[in-house]
């Protein structure tokens, strides 16, 4: 079931941040799967929603991502690297001078996701809003939802699950 609301986003300008957050129909570890494994990635992280060209993840505290959208033209590579991997409640990551966390708890039936960027300062916030990052990761984080929400958990008794059809 995917929840008809959007990402909704919150930019505070005093602590040069901003802010996500995004409700699953899902467990925090299939959300924290789609989040870190490069099979699920790249399915949802282009805001075009197209797959990614190259996903890179060593998942690891000190370990290095990349992810590089099709048309890396116009868009650089997103790269960086993990600080705090808390599966699956929380990870932590440094990435084009900012400071990234994902933050997964689960209240009743749902998983409610918190993402935010810390930004170096007020200018660097302002370049993140004039290149378009918060609407740009609104967008990541709504494809996030309708592929998490596009295949099933693996159930307790080990069968796999169920995952999308790879684009061709």
């Amino acid at each position: 079931m995917i929840h008809n609301e959007s990402t909704k986003t919150v930019i505070d300008r005093n602590n040069f941040t901003i802010t996500f957050t995004r409700t699953f129909a899902a467990s925090r570890e299939q959300v924290f799967d789609a989040w870190t494994q490069p099979k699920h990635i790249e399915h949802w992280w282009d805001p075009s929603g197209v797959p990614l060209s190259e996903c890179v993840v060593d998942l690891r505290p000190g370990g290095a991502f990349k992810f590089t959208n099709r048309d890396s033209a116009h868009s650089p590579p997103f790269a960086g690297v993990y600080k705090v991997i808390k599966r699956p409640s929380e990870l932590l990551f440094e990435a084009l001078g900012s400071v990234g966390t994902v933050r997964l708890e689960t209240s009743a039936a749902v998983t409610q996701m918190t993402v935010s960027i810390r930004c170096a300062s007020e200018e660097h916030l302002g370049q993140f809003l004039k290149l378009g990052v918060d609407v740009g990761t609104a967008r990541t984080l709504d494809n996030l939802v309708g592929y998490v929400s596009s295949y099933e958990a693996p159930s307790q008794s080990g069968e796999s699950s169920q995952q999308p059809d790879a684009p061709v």
